[in-house]
C-alpha cells in the first residue's frame, strides 16, 4: 500500500511538472522561436513589406493598424485576417477601413515558399508591424514570436474590444485596461497616427454637428476645419481621405514616424475626436506635452507599448494552429 501511494504521488508530481512545462512552452514568446525552423523569416517579411511600401506608402500605416486591431480582439491570433461571415473585418472599426490583407497574403506566400507550415499569420502581422514602423523612420524593437493562429473571428468581439474614432477617453482607457495596458500605452500608441490617412467618415462628426450641438468642434483649428469641410462636405463622399498628421506634407515629413503628431495635437490640428480627447485629462495631456518635445521618450514608450500589446493573450497550442492560408482555418 505504501509503495502504491508513493508511486501515485510520484506520478502526480511528474504529471503536474509536464503540464507546467507544456503550459510554459505553449504561452512563452521568444525572439528566436523560428531560429532553426525558418532562419530567413525576418528577411523574407522585410522584403515583402518594402515591396508593398514602394508600391503604396500608405501601406505601412495599414499593416501597423492590422496588428493593433488583431491584438485587441481575442489576443494576437490573426483573427482579423479570417474571411468569416460575421467576423472582425465587418466590425465598426474595420469595415471599409482595415486594409492590407492582400499584402499579408503576399507575405504569407513568400514565407510558405521559404519554410512551409511553420510560421503563423499572427507572427507575420507582428513582424510586418515592426517593419512598417522602421521603414517610416520610426524605432525598431525585438519582436517576440511563437503565436498560434485562432479559429474564430467575431464582429461582436471586435465592436466590444476595439477603441473607435468616436469614443471618450474614459471608454478608450477602459478598453486598454481590459487587455492589460495603461495610460502611457494609450498615449504612446496613439502616436502611430503620425503616419497614414483618415476617411471623412472617421472625423466628419467634428465638422458640422459635434456632440449634436449643430456646430463644429470648437477645439479644432479654424483653418484646418475650413480645409476639412471642403474635403468632406455634408452628405459628401465619406471615403475621401486626408493625412492623420496634418501639415506633415508641408513640413516635409509625410509618412515619417515621429512626434510631429503630438505637436499638431497641442496646436489644435488633430483629425480624430478620439485623439483630441487626450487633452481632456491632466495625465494624458502631460504625456502629449512630453512627447511633443522629446521624440526619444516617445519612441521608447511606443516600443514598450508595442511589445506589451504583442503579448496580449497569445493563443496556446491547444487553441491555435499554423494556418496555410491566413484567410481561413486549415
Amino acid at each position: 500500500m505504501m509503495k502504491s501511494n508513493s508511486f501515485c504521488g510520484y506520478s502526480l508530481i511528474i504529471t503536474f511538472f509536464m503540464l507546467f512545462l507544456g503550459a510554459r512552452s505553449m504561452s512563452r514568446l521568444t525572439p528566436n522561436f523560428y531560429g532553426k525552423t525558418c532562419p530567413n523569416l525576418f528577411t523574407v517579411v522585410k522584403n515583402e513589406v518594402q515591396k508593398a511600401f514602394d508600391k503604396e506608402n500608405r501601406m505601412a500605416a495599414s499593416l501597423l493598424r492590422l496588428h493593433f486591431h488583431d491584438c485587441f480582439v481575442n489576443g494576437c491570433d490573426g483573427s482579423i485576417l479570417l474571411d468569416a461571415r460575421d467576423g472582425e473585418k465587418i466590425s465598426i472599426s474595420n469595415n471599409n477601413s482595415a486594409r492590407g490583407f492582400e499584402v499579408v497574403d503576399d507575405i504569407k506566400s513568400a514565407v510558405e515558399r521559404e519554410c512551409p507550415g511553420v510560421v503563423s499569420c499572427a507572427d507575420i502581422l507582428a513582424i510586418a508591424a515592426r517593419d512598417s514602423v522602421v521603414i517610416t523612420r520610426g524605432p525598431s524593437w525585438t519582436v517576440l514570436l511563437g503565436r498560434r493562429d485562432g479559429f474564430v473571428s467575431s464582429r461582436t468581439a471586435a465592436d466590444d474590444g476595439l477603441p473607435s474614432a468616436f469614443e471618450s477617453l474614459e471608454n478608450i482607457t477602459k478598453k486598454y485596461a481590459k487587455v492589460g495596458l495603461n495610460i502611457i500605452d494609450v498615449v504612446s500608441s496613439s502616436g502611430s497616427h503620425t503616419i497614414g490617412l483618415a476617411r471623412c467618415a472617421a472625423f466628419s462628426n467634428r465638422l458640422y454637428n459635434f456632440l449634436e450641438t449643430g456646430l463644429p468642434d470648437s477645439s479644432m483649428d479654424e483653418n484646418q476645419l475650413f480645409q476639412l469641410q471642403k474635403l468632406c462636405p455634408m452628405n459628401g463622399d465619406e471615403m475621401k481621405t486626408t493625412l492623420l498628421d496634418q501639415d506633415s506634407e508641408n513640413a516635409g515629413c509625410i509618412n515619417i514616424f515621429d512626434n510631429h503628431y503630438f505637436q499638431n495635437l497641442l496646436n489644435r490640428k488633430s483629425v480624430l475626436s478620439s485623439v483630441q480627447v487626450l487633452l481632456s485629462s491632466t495625465d494624458t495631456k502631460s504625456l502629449v506635452e512630453l512627447y511633443s518635445i522629446d521624440n526619444d521618450r516617445f519612441f521608447a514608450d511606443f516600443v514598450n507599448s508595442m511589445i506589451k500589446m504583442g503579448n496580449i493573450r497569445p493563443p496556446s497550442r491547444s487553441r491555435g494552429e499554423i494556418r496555410k492560408n491566413c484567410r481561413r482555418p486549415n
